[in-house]
C-alpha cells in the first residue's frame, strides 16, 4: 500500500461496487478481495439519517462471530467524501481494524456505529445494496442467506428509493 492510498473494509451497502464507486463517494476504489473479521456480528441497528437501520459491525468478542465484507484500496483524496457519506462523527466513527484475507491479515479503515436503535429496520433498497455487494464479493452462501433473512421495510419516499436503485440500471 502506498502512502497515497488506504485500505477500507466495507461490510454493508458499500460492498456494492456501483454504490462505492459513485462519483460522490470513492471513484478511485479498487476491490482487493473478500475479507472477514472475527469477534464481531453484522446487525442493522445504526440510526440512519433517513430514520432507517443501517449496517453495523458490532463487537461481541466471540471468536465464532464473523463479519464478512470487501476490502478496497482507495486514494486518500477520496477519504473526505467517504467520511461524509458514512456520517463520520454523526452515527459512525472511523476505526482501524485487523481483517483476515486469503493472503493474510491486513489493517483497514472501517466505520462502526455510535448511534444505535435495535427497533429500527433497514429499507429494502438498502438491503438490495448490501446483498448486491455480498454476492459480487462472493461471500459465503450461508452468510448471504442470513442477510436475506433480515426484516426490511419499504421506504415511503419513493423518489429516494428510485434514486438509490438507479445505479443498477446505468450502463
Amino acid at each position: 500500500m502506498t502512502s497515497e492510498t488506504f485500505l477500507y473494509f466495507a461490510y454493508g451497502s458499500n460492498m456494492s461496487a456501483p454504490r462505492l464507486l459513485a462519483a460522490d463517494r470513492t471513484p478511485s476504489a479498487q476491490w482487493m478481495g473478500a475479507a472477514r473479521v472475527a469477534g464481531y456480528r453484522l446487525v442493522f441497528d445504526k440510526v440512519g439519517r433517513d430514520g432507517s437501520g443501517k449496517a453495523d459491525c458490532e463487537r461481541t468478542g466471540a471468536p465464532t462471530d464473523v463479519v464478512h465484507g470487501a476490502l478496497f484500496r482507495i486514494a486518500l483524496g477520496d477519504r473526505p467524501a467517504l467520511d461524509r457519506a458514512e456520517g463520520l462523527g454523526n452515527g459512525y466513527d472511523a476505526f482501524e481494524i485487523g481483517v483476515d484475507t486469503d493472503s493474510g491479515v491486513a489493517s483497514a479503515l472501517t466505520y462502526l456505529a455510535t448511534r444505535k436503535d435495535a427497533a429500527l429496520r433497514p429499507f429494502t433498497w438498502y438491503m438490495h445494496h448490501v446483498l448486491h455487494g455480498a454476492r459480487q464479493c462472493g461471500l459465503p452462501s450461508a452468510y448471504i442467506a442470513a442477510i436475506e433473512r433480515v426484516t426490511a421495510v419499504r421506504d415511503l419516499d419513493a423518489v429516494r428509493e428510485t434514486h438509490e436503485l438507479s445505479i443498477y440500471s446505468k450502463r
